[in-house]
């Protein structure tokens, strides 16, 4: 059984959703709909309402993402991106072992399931401009403005 809640944020509503044993997708939407919650969705909606208010740095959330070993791993590295600090595709791919994978990186964090708590948004072009992310470029920035990563 898949649960469900939504949260409204100052960048559009999350829809959080669970499988009853962890988190398994939160994503940006442009409306809400119907809730079927369970802990995992509630603690999770509790917890993301917290660092919108400004209250809270990190989540503590059994997380349940959908991907292949590679892909986890990638997104592994993403949640040890401290909050006010930004990274890049070919960084985390050197930390993994090869910078030739920074491609491969960049395909991973586009297909992260778990928008905020597995902060993909913080990773940057090695140039250090905003590139991609799939819940639109102003949640970017402006997610990266509310932790302090961004100074414009």
């Amino acid at each position: 059984m898949i649960y469900q809640s939504y949260l409204e944020t100052p960048i559009g509503y999350l829809r959080i959703l669970s499988d009853g044993e962890g988190i398994t997708e939160i994503k940006f939407m442009d409306t809400d709909g119907p809730e079927d919650p369970d802990i995992h969705t509630e603690s999770a909606r509790t917890q993301l309402q917290e660092y919108f208010d400004g209250n809270r740095n990190s989540f503590n959330l059994e997380l349940r993402p959908d991907g292949t070993e590679f892909e986890s791993k990638v997104w592994k590295e993403l949640r040890e991106i401290p909050q006010g600090s930004t990274t890049s595709y070919g960084a985390i791919a050197k930390k993994m072992g090869d910078r030739n994978f920074s491609q491969a990186v960049g395909h991973a964090n586009g297909k992260n399931p778990i928008a905020v708590v597995i902060p993909c948004h913080r990773v940057i072009g090695s140039d250090d401009k905003l590139v991609g992310y799939a819940g639109g470029m102003h949640r970017k920035e402006w997610l990266l403005k509310h932790e302090g990563a961004l100074l414009l």
